[in-house]
């Protein structure tokens, strides 16, 4: 059985284990830094970085949905942003992720966001089909550009 709830404390750990999974399944796993410490500082403190949504299945975490709310200038209020969604691949086929999926749905409609986006890697055809399934449309004009750290060091 199903059940979605919003992250606490205690999941910091499992949260950073699922962001290792995801981490290895993209061929980033070099680039996934986060600690247990490092995810409570971002979800608990005052005024958080992120928010988080684990699903559970019989009791056992299965996967997460973890976002942020940035702002849109052109249509003048909030968007959620979906940072990672993540399934183990043995609870995949069970609508888990379009649950958490859903989910996110829901919370931005209560925070009264104008748009959800996220990103997907050109290569993700699964992630690509089920997004395209559920009416969500590619930016195909626009590219994503990023500084990283020593590029934000060098920089400064």
């Amino acid at each position: 059985m199903l059940n979605i709830r919003s992250a606490q404390k205690s999941d910091c750990a499992e949260i950073v284990s699922l962001i290792s999974e995801l981490a290895e399944y993209e061929k980033l796993a070099h680039e996934a830094k986060a600690t247990p410490e490092i995810i409570e500082q971002a979800l608990f403190c005052e005024n958080p970085n992120a928010y988080c949504e684990i699903a559970e299945w019989d009791g056992q975490v299965a996967g997460l949905a973890l976002y942020f709310y940035n702002f849109s200038t052109f249509i003048g209020s909030n968007g959620l942003y979906l940072e990672d969604l993540f399934v183990r691949p043995q609870y995949r086929g069970k609508g888990i992720g379009k649950s958490l999926l859903l989910r996110l749905v829901h919370i931005a409609k209560e925070q009264d966001c104008g748009r959800m986006e996220w990103s997907v890697l050109d290569w993700n055809k699964p992630a690509i089909d089920f997004y395209l399934g559920l009416g969500a449309k590619p930016m195909e004009e626009w590219t994503v550009y990023r500084l990283d750290k020593k590029a934000l060091n060098a920089l400064a």
